[in-house]
């Protein structure tokens, strides 16, 4: 556990992604205690080669903060269920159309732009969609890469079906459990992806 010394979303502007939402031109919707942890996760990507995955663009105002934060050398993809979301093509960003509760449409997705660097999910919210996505990425995610799952909140909001056993975060629980279980003399439950995940951080949604 670690104390951040300050309430979540506090400084904000000293800091460069902030400065990023602010400057970029289309609507994006972030919670405040989003920002510090963006820049403690991503700052060693900036101005270098990585690609970038953002599940959920809608408005497109995400996918300019991203570029202008992590520089002119990462490759932004974007994935959205609404095919309108195509427009941002013609900004420069790649726009994948697809559910991401659908392992077929990861399955197709991959074989075409191949493995990553980071996924962010801010997608639907729904225990489905961000479990599959969840699945279906890691083996796609490089070395010393990451998944980050925002609005990790719906796990205990009853519009997403949750309380439930099948939440996200029980998901997350019980993946936590298989890398403790690695530990010499204990019985690993690993079912083969799992061994690519190095650890798990929670943070305020």
């Amino acid at each position: 556990m670690q104390n951040t010394g300050s309430r979540p979303g506090a400084h904000l502007e000293s800091l460069d992604i902030y400065a990023s939402y602010r400057r970029s031109q289309y609507l994006t919707l972030k919670h405040a205690s989003y920002f510090q942890v963006y820049e403690e996760l991503l700052a060693r990507y900036r101005r270098r080669k990585c690609t970038f995955v953002e599940v959920g663009v809608s408005n497109g105002g995400s996918l300019f903060m991203w570029r202008d934060y992590l520089g002119p050398e990462a490759r932004i993809i974007g994935i959205d269920l609404n095919p309108l979301a195509q427009k941002w093509n013609d900004a420069g960003f790649e726009i994948h159309i697809g559910n991401q509760g659908d392992p077929g449409f990861w399955e197709k997705f991959f074989a075409s732009v191949g493995d990553v660097d980071v996924v962010l999910d801010d997608g639907g919210h729904t225990n489905v969609q961000q479990i599959v996505t969840a699945h279906c990425c890691i083996p796609h995610i490089r070395d010393r890469g990451m998944l980050i799952v925002e609005d990790t909140h719906a796990s205990y909001l009853r519009l997403f079906g949750n309380p439930s056993r099948h939440s996200f975060m029980n998901y997350a629980k019980r993946t936590i459990d298989r890398i403790n279980a690695r530990f010499p003399g204990l019985h690993s439950t690993d079912d083969g992806w799992e061994k690519c995940i190095h650890s798990i951080g929670v943070y305020e949604s």
